[in-house]
């Protein structure tokens, strides 16, 4: 979204508001300031209403499978360390055959940036064209052993696609899944990656603050 003031790091979040869409559903996110300065309060006070999968977030495996790892049982390497950025092109769902001129090694972080970055999503209403992976392309993901898989849209799986097979067949694979990023500034390539979700206890996801800067080697 924007690179930050002291360096080279590319905010890759959305920002968090009561205006943003949410995935249908999901509780309507509000953010209000419940004490005010300005009303003769001692501070300033915000009050935060929202789900764990509200803008940019990470999956945990216990959103799809009972007893399954929480999100604050991710291992920090898990969205922390060297990541490529891929550009899937086109406005249909992407597809194993998408993937597979990428060539997704064992352990990557894989980013894919798609006409959902074309514009800031963030700023408008759902879109339920939104772009997914379809299962075959989850399929294929899994074959190849990806550590993690970040998309920029709410969900890891087009709006019209089996999305609980989707996520079922990533998290099952030991992959790991960050969802509403946001990559229109973002060239392909390898980046340095630092997403950290807040450490919820239990919870089946969580908000996170997503940073890329370009991958120096040594």
């Amino acid at each position: 979204m924007a690179q930050t003031p002291s360096s080279a790091w590319l905010d890759v979040s959305i920002p968090l508001s009561s205006a943003m869409p949410h995935y249908p559903g999901d509780p309507v996110p509000e953010i209000k300031r419940v004490r005010a300065l300005e009303e003769g309060a001692d501070a300033n006070v915000t009050h935060l209403s929202l789900s764990a999968h509200a803008g940019t977030h990470v999956d945990a495996p216990v959103h799809f499978f009972s007893g399954r790892a929480g999100i604050d049982e991710l291992p920090l390497d898990a969205t922390m360390g060297r990541a490529r950025v891929v550009h899937v092109p086109g406005d249909g769902q992407v597809r194993a055959e998408a993937l597979r001129v990428h060539d997704p090694k064992p352990g990557e972080k894989l980013l894919l940036r798609t006409r959902n970055s074309d514009r800031r999503w963030w700023e408008l209403p759902f879109q339920e064209s939104f772009i997914g992976l379809t299962r075959e392309a989850a399929d294929f993901l899994a074959e190849r052993r990806v550590g993690c898989v970040g998309v920029d849209y709410l969900s890891v799986a087009g709006f019209h696609e089996d999305s609980p097979a989707v996520h079922r067949t990533l998290l099952d694979a030991g992959i790991w899944i960050i969802e509403g990023l946001y990559l229109g500034e973002a060239v392909p390539g390898d980046y340095e990656l630092v997403c950290l979700p807040l450490r919820v206890a239990g919870s089946d996801g969580a908000p996170a603050r997503a940073l890329l800067r370009p991958w120096t080697p040594g």
